[in-house]
This record gives structure tokens, sequence and C-alpha cells, in this order.
């Protein structure tokens, strides 16, 4: 009977614990759990990868306060190689940067300069669920047609997890994993 006793309250501490363990998981992150450095590289693909191979991407990544404290930035530089000579590839270098304010909603937040699609402005926003702060960048082109590009940068004990995402008209066109880790 003692034995029994004691092995239900196990278990049941056991439960109690993976249960906290998995609301504490499920809990968004506040921004400042972001911030800092990363760096890492990837592979991106897309429908001719299984002809013309996938491409490496190196990726520099630093998320931080804005300078009005009430915002915060994300930077982001990718180092394309392909095409050219394997034992010399084509280099290309590309770096964006954003910065973000609050909006009503908790864990949502709208990047400057975003306007209007229709008139060719990109819309940007962010937004944070669990431990993954999700960058969108939504154009519309003349044509009435839209590229949705999606930047999903997941925490985990090294770093970070990037997924990246574009698709034009609902159809994918690149897709890129990297890990990065926290300089």
């Amino acid at each position: 009977m003692f034995m029994k006793a004691t092995l239900l309250r196990g278990i049941l501490i056991v439960g109690l614990l993976c249960g906290f363990a998995s609301a504490t998981a499920a809990a968004d992150l506040r921004i400042n759990a972001f911030y800092g450095a990363f760096k890492g590289s990837g592979i991106a693909e897309n429908a001719d990868s299984l002809y013309f191979g996938a491409t490496v991407r190196d990726l520099d990544v630093e998320i931080g306060a804005d300078t009005s404290g009430r915002g915060f930035f994300v930077r982001w530089t990718t180092v394309i190689r392909s095409g050219g000579d394997p034992n010399n590839p084509n280099v290309r270098r590309k770096t964006q940067s954003v910065t973000f304010k609050n909006t009503d909603q908790t864990g949502v937040y709208r990047g400057e300069g975003s306007g209007d699609p229709l008139n060719g402005a990109p819309y940007i926003w962010a937004r944070i669920s669990g431990q993954t702060l999700t960058v969108y960048i939504l154009t519309i082109n003349k044509s009435g047609g839209y590229n949705m590009q999606s930047y999903a940068r997941t925490l985990n004990a090294f770093g970070m997890d990037l997924v990246f995402s574009r698709i034009r008209d609902g159809e994918p066109v690149r897709q890129a994993s990297a890990k990065l880790t926290k300089r």
C-alpha cells in the first residue's frame, strides 16, 4: 500500500512538473530575449534545387533596442554564394534593417517605414509566438500579384534557428534554413 501511494505521488509530481514546464515553454518571450548578435550559415532551396542544387548562405543577425527606447531593430545580412566556378562562386551580399514599434496588440510590432503595398511600399510587421520572432514583408507588384517573405527566428540553447520562406501569388518560391550561434 505504501509503495503504491509513493509511486502515485511520484507520478503526480512528475506530471505537475511537466505541465508547468509546458506552460512556461508555451508563454511568449519578451522582445529583449532576442537581443544580441547571431552568426551562422544555411541552405536555400527552390523548385529547381533538384536539378541545379541548393545555395549556401552565410548570415549575420543583430537584434536590439532602438534609440528611442520604444521599439527594437532587426538588422540582417545575407551572403549568397551561387553560380560561376564551384571553386570561385559568384558572391552577393544583401543587408536589410527594420525598426519596429509596439502596436495595440501584445507581441505584434509595426515596421517603421511600412506603407501602402498597393502604392509600391512594403508592409512590414513582426510578431512573437512562443520562442519565435517572425518578421513579415508583404509587397504587391503593379499587376496586383504579391510576394510574402517571412523570417522566423527561434531561440535555442546555442543561439537561434532561422527559417526563411518566400511565396509569390500563393506558390513557394524559395525556402532557407540556417543555424546561428550567439556571438
